[in-house]
């Protein structure tokens, strides 16, 4: 409730009191509404924003704005095909090669149907095309090796006789230097594969027929790889960089990967450095999707995936370009992802983009050289897919630099005018900053402890599957809190400022915070930076470009019209972000283990969200006569929600064919037996971590203890696979120099995994895997190694490891 004097020194908007002297109206009119003492209460006649019309302006923008992120994402063609890619037929591809059901590493279907029909398809292009300029060779690989990566918490790799099928397009005269295209046909043992990865090789295949049928010879040759194993952590991607004779020509790559199933195809990963590849996108692509953004919080680990991309930067030096499909993430990994799913818009524009810029980078001098180009980053991003914006990241930071300076010379010149002397400017400031850094902190404290509860509740989730209703529950929340402490500051502690002068000062706490963070990741050297660049820029210019609108008038409706038409862009561009965060993260927390919990997750996000996009609203807040009705809707929302989710109206799974929500549990079958004190065998118990054994002593088939701490033993069948695993010890031999070399026999079927826990005070120093260098988990206690065949291991390795303790084998799974 405003304070009686508020209430009567101010109008709503219409509604302007005659001031007794002009020259009283001119004086707290002048310096943006902002001089002398603000205690004061001199006459007011500047206009003010009626409640209800607020809360339209607002909403409406932010409805208006939303539609157009998600118009935009359904967009997935500009203009029409030029004919140069046939859709049509790499949806042939899609439907054949997903036909023969899930494609497991070592299975019939991944080796044997698949790589047939590939070959059938190369050949037949290499036959309809061998008078051209262009000579086509087709050579099927199966590399053997191993290889330590960090992922998962870190394990060894080993695999043999994995399939490869590298396919050469060059000019007939022969080139020195490659582009390399990947996908991989191989699948989670559950999953068609679809998305992941089936219509990114059949798009390859496609390309390949519209390059090899390209009338001109191009200047370098071309590398499609379709690798058979990907899934098993990336293998077969090693095998090729590290072991083929055609890589040491390759120059650079693109990867096509999947994340979700279908939607448009997002760059989210460029590099290292060679600013030229992005160049080479941006110049070329014709239907671009692309975020600097993305690249940054992918590579940061938040995300747990990984992809070719990593192997091909890590063992072949060499730079890339990494594009994924994230839309509906949900069915990632599941048989849910079947080519009936995938729109035939999405094929279109991901081989409108791939040929594309593998043509462009075909003909270009820079691929020859690509050293000389290599260094310096690139800020990169694309406007609801329309354009992408592209410039080195040593411009960006001189223009983020610049934008920084002139907000706080915007704010250094409002401190030393005449009427706010002896610090009074900066003191206000400082005290609406602190202000508003409260407000954020009590709103996301508050919103985290109705997520509590909700999770006590057991109703966690309920937004898998109805998103919008955690933006009613949270959103709600969070911003009627933020709402209600500003207005318990205009009201309690500002009780005799003029609410436009407030209104003023709250746009300039939203300024030097959006300045501060903007300096802080410059500093940090992330090329993200330009979010906030964007987000001080535009509302600087606007407010400068209204000053004289907002002197002479206050909070007028031209006004507000015109602000918020500043805010657009920044906005619009802001809220893309958000959807891709939210469509990433909301099916990521449906597969991330039992130790993140879901709902805190969720409720910061929204919580965050809605923070930063209020940031710039805080100006209306103080400009606005009352809240209280926008308090009470926000607060009818949030009480409505609350019960509905409480009484279980959503549930958080579907298994709808148009929608489908799986809940997914990850599920082993094995061999163990349990018993209890009296002898009796336990059928069904949840067990606790066994901190003396390696992985809790849970036989994982994947190094994932660090995603689930709760497991449970239901009863089952007992394991029959048909070569089961053999472990046995074929020798030990003290050293001359102190140390024990034991060598093991391992004999199993295709995938095998081995966990290695030193007792306490032995030191693993060496083994036969990778490079030598035993592999540590996280916590450096428990070494992985995770071999995998497309035949049955041919012959024993070899461990070694320091005197005199034994270590502790487990996990060998079929």
């Amino acid at each position: 409730m405003e304070s009686d004097t508020a209430v009567r020194r101010i109008k709503p908007l219409g509604t302007r009191y005659a001031a007794h002297d002009n020259s009283v109206t001119r004086e707290c009119c002048e310096d943006n509404g902002y001089k002398g003492d603000p205690k004061r209460k001199p006459d007011v006649s500047l206009y003010l924003l009626r409640e209800g019309l607020t809360a339209c302006l607002v909403s409406v923008f932010i409805l208006v704005l939303w539609g157009l992120v998600h118009l935009s994402l359904q967009q997935l063609v500009i203009g029409k095909p030029t004919g140069e890619f046939n859709a049509a037929r790499a949806r042939q591809h899609l439907e054949q090669i997903t036909s023969v059901g899930p494609r497991p590493v070592g299975s019939q279907e991944n080796e044997v149907l698949t790589v047939a029909y590939l070959l059938e398809q190369i050949e037949s292009i290499r036959a309809k095309t061998a008078a051209g300029p262009h000579q086509l060779t087709v050579d099927v690989q199966h590399p053997t090796g191993s290889f330590s990566i960090d992922f998962l918490g870190g394990f060894t790799s080993f695999y043999d006789h994995v399939t490869n099928i590298a396919v050469r397009l060059e000019p007939k005269g022969g080139s020195q230097h490659l582009m390399l295209a990947n996908c991989h046909f191989d699948t989670v043992a559950n999953s068609p594969g679809a998305s992941d990865d089936a219509v990114s090789c059949a798009v390859m295949l496609e390309v390949l027929h519209s390059l090899a049928n390209h009338s001109t010879p191009f200047h370098h040759g071309v590398i499609f790889l379709f690798n058979g194993a990907e899934e098993n952590i990336l293998q077969a991607s090693h095998g090729f960089i590290t072991q083929h004779p055609w890589a040491k020509n390759v120059r650079a790559f693109i990867n096509l990967e999947a994340a979700g199933v279908g939607g448009k195809e997002v760059v989210f990963q460029t590099g290292p450095e060679n600013p030229w590849l992005v160049q080479a996108y941006v110049h070329a692509a014709k239907h671009p999707f692309a975020s600097v953004v993305g690249q940054e919080v992918f590579q940061s680990g938040i995300i747990p995936s990984d992809t070719d991309f990593r192997i091909y930067r890590d063992f072949g030096n060499i730079p890339g370009i990494d594009l994924a499909f994230i839309e509906n993430g949900f069915i990632y990994h599941t048989k849910y992802d079947t080519a009936d799913r995938i729109l035939s818009g999405s094929i279109q524009r991901a081989g409108d983009n791939i040929l594309a810029v593998l043509k462009h980078l075909l003909m270009s001098e820079k691929l020859a050289d690509s050293s000389e180009y290599r260094h310096g980053n690139m800020v990169f991003f694309d406007v609801l897919g329309v354009v992408v914006v592209a410039y080195p990241a040593r411009v960006g930071t001189i223009l983020n630099y610049m934008v920084a300076t002139a907000a706080f010379l915007y704010l250094a010149k409002k401190a030393s005018l005449p009427g706010n002397g002896g610090g009074r400017y900066v003191r206000d400031l400082t005290y609406a900053t602190g202000v508003a850094v409260l407000s954020w902190f009590v709103t996301l404290v508050s919103v985290l402890i109705v997520a509590l509860i909700v999770t006590l509740s057991g109703r966690s989730m309920f937004w898998y599957t109805h998103f919008y209703a955690s933006i009613c529950l949270y959103g709600a929340a969070a911003t009627g809190k933020m709402i209600l402490i500003h207005t318990l500051a205009k009201n309690l502690y500002y009780g005799g400022v003029r609410l436009v002068e407030l209104g003023d000062l709250y746009f300039d706490v939203s300024l030097l915070l959006w300045g501060c963070s903007l300096v802080w990741l410059t500093q940090q050297g992330l090329c993200s930076a330009y979010v906030p660049m964007l987000m001080v820029a535009f509302p600087l210019t606007t407010k400068l470009l209204l000053a004289k609108e907002f002197k002479h008038r206050g909070a007028s409706l031209m006004y507000s019209l015109l602000y918020l038409l500043g805010l657009a862009l920044p906005y619009v561009h802001f809220m893309f972000l958000i959807w891709v965060v939210f469509e990433i993260f909301t099916p990521i927390m449906g597969r991330s283990g039992t130790e993140i919990p879901p709902e805190v997750v969720m409720a910061s996000l929204v919580t965050l969200a809605t923070i930063f996009l209020s940031s710039f609203f805080l100006h209306f807040i103080y400009l606005v006569r009352s809240t209280k009705w926008i308090l009470a809707g926000l607060g009818s929302v949030f009480i409505i929600m609350l019960v509905l989710v409480s009484t279980g109206v959503f549930f958080p799974y579907s298994g709808s064919p148009d929608a489908p929500r799986p809940k997914r549990v990850f599920l082993q079958h094995t061999t163990r037996t349990f018993h209890n004190l009296q002898g009796q065998i336990n059928d069904n118990f949840r067990t606790r971590c066994q901190e003396d054994r390696p992985f809790c002593g849970f036989p994982w088939f994947l190094p994932v203890k660090f995603l689930s701490r709760k497991n449970w033993y239901l009863p089952a069948s007992e394991v029959s696979p048909a070569s089961p695993v053999e472990f046995s010890l074929l020798s030990r031999e003290d050293t001359a120099w102190g140390t024990v070399k034991m060598t093991f026999t391992v004999k199993g079927p295709s995938h095998m995994s081995l966990y290695l826990m030193p007792h306490r005070g032995a030191i693993l120093s060496a083994w036969s895997f990778g490079d030598g260098t035993p592999q540590f988990d996280l916590n450096e206690n428990i070494l992985s190694s995770i071999p995998t065949v497309s035949t049955p291991p041919r012959g024993p390795s070899g461990l070694k490891y320091s005197p005199l303790e034994n270590l502790t084998p487990m996990g060998q799974r079929g």
